[in-house]
């Protein structure tokens, strides 16, 4: 496999970052920063590099991340199968790319058909109805696809969703589908909220999900939600052998399923189905922004098996932006918790797709550069989804006499101190500029501390972004062992504050005790640590079992000694990754960070994954020839299986499973002593003979 060049490497983890940011913006805080067509581009510059040199795209990749974690609001649900994200494409080879892609991992002729079925990607907010005996049990919102909220007694309330199936129906069945509102009914809601003087919603997919996560489910019993069924998460035992047959016999135990799904035999057919849909989607009375395209056979789906983000055998095949002109007021500069200076522009508002938008996305200072942006331009906006649009051109007709051209800050607007651009390997600068100020500066550590108690980190209920600003900025809280330690120090004095109270305050001392013990995973990305991710938090979580023991392997870890060989003998952990743990690690004052709050805080072990399965925990490296199975459905299968899989072999490795041609990995094995199977062996040893 080629060796991608330092350039490339470092491009990508540009991109690895500035995606993560993104993510955090509009999953964690709320407050996306970016359109959904832009952060669509910058996912395909990812995937095109990844394509390129495929041992970049580890664990810290977005390309193997899903969703956002639960709000905290409601109780928890672990989700046993997990509700995953799609893909995207955003043309017809892109479809046929992926067409192609099932084929290739399924070993698959041209002339083998491979029917798939195709349906409107409906705009709302995914939910999971757990069925007992045919009887309605639990509804749990997706979440960050592991874990979700329990709003069992909100849809309870939903008309079309049906508390009893009808029929013969199995044991234990949960459908899977999209709570939505009708435009009519959007229209009708948002009068009566003016009215009331009460909120009034920027569009129907955020009308129904605030009305699904009412607190009091008659709130929610007012609101006119509705539902579609597509698909199922844990299900012992199916009623069919396809997806259309599937979700055809929803329709016979009274759930509703959506009159355009279509089963297609070919690419071309897809095609046309989708141009269909898009030509009535104006029409349809109801919010869609794409079209979803399934593999029918459900064996195939299972040999196909998933990536972390998304299955292999779905796509959504999105539909165009739309875009408005408007005039750019002013372009303010925020400071992230990397000490990131990121543009923002402020916008005068203009209705983009039915929406009200204000803020725009400016990515660095080369973009302003490059399209030449000013304060007072007219700007063409574009957006693609309920997010912060992207500037797509400046409309130079309109340009006033005395604009100038925008001057980036060379100094950071919070602390002053000086703001640089790293420099590559290749000479180029870093796109981004970064207050060189670290913990100095107050917007980083207000920053990392907003991130240590977001939704995928600690998920402390009551500290939001307002609360941290205050109790920072008053020396209450400026690292985050301080969050565990402020009831010993404050007590009742939290009562008397201004906007406190008896509740609330007892309230904010139970999320803080409640987080003490935090599952490891969450406690590894609530460090910050720059290129972890909340999936490479899992791995390392997994792969060293103990926050003390990554924290000593790590501090001794430096490039080429045997810490450092284990590190990224892990799949998904890179040499980038890798180089951003030492660094983090071999800082004193993050150790003490760490250290201090393993005197407050207890980190539990994560729970192998397919706990029974004879290859659960191992470490497992394929290499050589694969005769029943392609190398990334044997991946995928030992990674469903509960096994790790690495990319090399080192005396951590507990088995190889070589086949014709296997090389060096064959020779490591004998050296440290790791046990070698063929293909076959493999097969028997798991029981899928």
């Amino acid at each position: 496999m080629a060796r991608a060049p330092k350039d490339l490497v470092l491009e990508h983890a540009r991109l690895v970052a500035e995606i993560a940011a993104h993510d955090i913006a509009y999953h964690e805080q709320d407050a996306p920063t970016i359109s959904d067509a832009d952060y669509d581009a910058l996912r395909r510059q990812l995937l095109a590099i990844e394509e390129t040199y495929p041992s970049l795209a580890d664990a810290s990749s977005p390309s193997r991340k899903v969703g956002a974690a639960p709000s905290g609001r409601f109780a928890k649900v672990q989700h046993r199968v997990p509700m995953l994200s799609l893909g995207n494409a955003f043309s017809s080879e892109d479809v046929e790319e992926f067409v192609g892609r099932i084929r290739r991992f399924l070993n698959l002729g041209e002339s083998v058909p491979v029917a798939l079925t195709a349906e409107p990607k409906i705009d709302g907010l995914s939910i999971s109805l757990r069925y007992e005996k045919g009887v309605l049990v639990e509804g749990a919102t997706r979440g960050d696809g592991a874990e979700g909220e329990n709003v069992t007694a909100n849809v309870r309330t939903v008309n079309d969703v049906p508390h009893r199936l009808k029929g013969d129906v199995p044991a234990v069945f949960e459908v899977r589908g999209e709570i939505y509102m009708s435009h009519s009914d959007f229209a009708a809601l948002n009068l009566k909220q003016e009215q009331a003087g009460e909120k009034i919603f920027a569009n129907p997919r955020n009308a129904a999900a605030g009305s699904l996560r009412q607190q009091d489910a008659t709130i929610t019993a007012a609101r006119p939600l509705k539902f579609f069924a597509y698909a199922w998460g844990e299900a012992p035992m199916l009623p069919a052998a396809t997806q259309w047959d599937v979700v055809q016999g929803f329709k016979i135990w009274g759930l509703p399923v959506n009159p355009l799904m279509r089963l297609c035999s070919t690419t071309a057919e897809l095609l046309e189905h989708y141009r269909l849909v898009e030509g009535q989607r104006a029409s349809l009375g109801y919010d869609i922004d794409g079209v979803v395209y399934k593999v029918n056979e459900i064996a195939l789906q299972q040999r196909l098996g998933f990536v972390s983000r998304s299955p292999r055998w779905a796509i959504a095949h999105k539909f165009s932006a739309e875009q408005a002109s408007t005039v750019l007021e002013a372009i303010d500069i925020q400071v992230g918790r990397t000490g990131a200076l990121t543009p923002v522009a402020r916008l005068h508002p203009v209705t983009v797709g039915g929406v009200v938008v204000s803020n725009a996305t400016l990515h660095n200072e080369d973009e302003i550069a490059r399209k030449d942006i000013r304060v007072g331009d007219t700007v063409v906006v574009q957006r693609a989804g309920d997010v912060i649009p992207q500037i797509v051109s400046v409309l130079l007709d309109k340009r006033p006499v005395a604009s100038e051209p925008y001057v980036f800050p060379h100094v950071c607007p919070v602390c002053g101190s000086h703001a640089e651009r790293e420099e590559r390997s290749s000479g180029k600068a870093d796109a981004i500029r970064r207050c060189t100020g670290g913990l100095i500066c107050s917007a980083q550590r207000k920053e990392r501390l907003k991130h240590f108690v977001s939704r995928l980190a600690f998920d402390i209920d009551g500290l939001g972004d307002r609360i941290i600003d205050e109790f920072h900025d008053e020396g209450l809280i400026s690292q985050p062992q301080d969050i565990f330690t402020l009831e010993s120090r404050l007590g009742d004095a939290l009562v008397e504050r201004e906007g406190w109270g008896e509740s609330s305050a007892r309230n904010l001392y139970a999320a803080i005790n409640a987080r003490r013990s935090i599952a490891m995973d969450r406690f590894i990305f609530a460090l910050g640590i720059r290129h972890v991710g909340e999936t490479t938090a899992r791995v390392l979580a997994r792969a060293y079992g103990s926050v003390e023991r990554l924290r000593d392997a790590a501090s001794a870890s430096a490039p080429g000694n045997e810490a450092w060989k284990e590190l990224i003998s892990h799949d998904g952990i890179g040499e980038i990754v890798a180089e951003a743990i030492t660094q983090f690690f071999g800082e004193l004052h993050n150790i003490e960070v760490v250290n201090a709050l393993l005197d407050q805080v207890t980190p539990q072990a994560m729970a192998a994954v397919a706990s029974a399965s004879p290859v659960s925990g191992k470490t497992v490296v394929f290499t050589g020839a694969l005769e029943r199975m392609t190398r990334d459905e044997a991946k995928a299968m030992a990674e469903r299986l509960g096994a790790k899989v690495a990319g090399s072999v080192s005396k951590k490795t507990d088995l190889l499973v070589a086949g014709p041609g296997a090389g060096s990995k064959l020779k490591e094995a004998e050296k440290h002593g790791v046990e070698v199977i063929d293909e076959a062996e493999w097969f028997r040893r798991v029981g899928e003979n």
